[in-house]
């Protein structure tokens, strides 16, 4: 639990002092989608339970994009800088970011990380989020938009569970879809059921970082908002990439 902002919990932390920590926070963020904004750079949270690939498609989507792109990454965890190591690994300028105790990164850890990180000739920034279903879907990055990494080993009633995480998704990508035939009781269909009757505009892919399938699929989106970023489009978006 965060002793920063206990989770919510406000027999920890008052209500009042998590106003102010999510107002001082919305004021970061809101910084930082300004330099992002401003070089054109495409920023994506990257969120999702421990263990559920969110480093993995990030080597993926680093070996699909083959050098065509320079990319960057923030990892964050709360101990070790394992994932950074594997990004770098793979070709991606990475910087960990260690958070201690708390279980999500807010946008002040993600300002003081760009100092260590040369990102301005970035083409996309990937903020690989604390593994967690919940604190990471509060706190607003800068990012342009929110993808949620869910592996179909986890079961196919999550988005019910964790509401507030995929409700506040723009893309979903169904995981470790390599397993399917190790779990015949798991059903694509039904965890996609699942998210329609959370998110209000359900937008997923089906992938697998281990045999490169649907990595295309995630590219090609990627792409996509790479082209909105360098518009200009983001610059009319409100928390989490949504246009109004």
């Amino acid at each position: 639990m965060c002793e920063s902002c206990g989770c919510g919990d406000p027999n920890l932390v008052p209500v009042d002092l998590q106003q102010r920590i999510l107002s001082d926070n919305e004021r970061t963020a809101a910084h930082n989608r300004h330099h992002f904004v401003d070089r054109g750079l495409l920023a994506i949270n990257v969120m999702g339970s421990p263990g559920a690939g969110k480093t993995a498609i990030l080597e993926a989507t680093s070996r699909a994009l083959d050098g065509g792109r320079l990319i960057g990454a923030l990892a964050g965890d709360l101990a070790t800088d394992n994932d950074a190591r594997r990004l770098g690994a793979a070709g991606i300028r990475a910087e960990s970011i260690t958070t201690g105790s708390a279980c999500h990164l807010d946008a002040a850890m993600v300002h003081h990380a760009l100092h260590r990180l040369p990102w301005t000739d970035l083409d996309y920034l990937f903020i690989e989020n604390v593994g967690n279903l919940v604190c990471p879907a509060v706190y607003d990055l800068g990012q342009a938009a929110n993808v949620v990494v869910l592996a179909v080993t986890e079961g196919e009633d999550k988005p019910l569970k964790y509401p507030v995480m995929f409700h506040k998704a723009d893309l979903v990508l169904i995981s470790k879809i390599d397993l399917l035939p190790h779990l015949p009781d798991i059903s694509v269909d039904r965890i996609v059921d699942a998210l329609r009757r959370v998110m209000p505009d359900p937008r997923y892919f089906t992938l697998s970082a281990r045999t490169g399938e649907g990595i295309d699929d995630w590219v090609t989106w990627l792409r996509e908002q790479e082209r909105m970023a360098a518009s200009g489009a983001y610059a009319m978006a409100i928390g989490g990439g949504r246009l109004v």
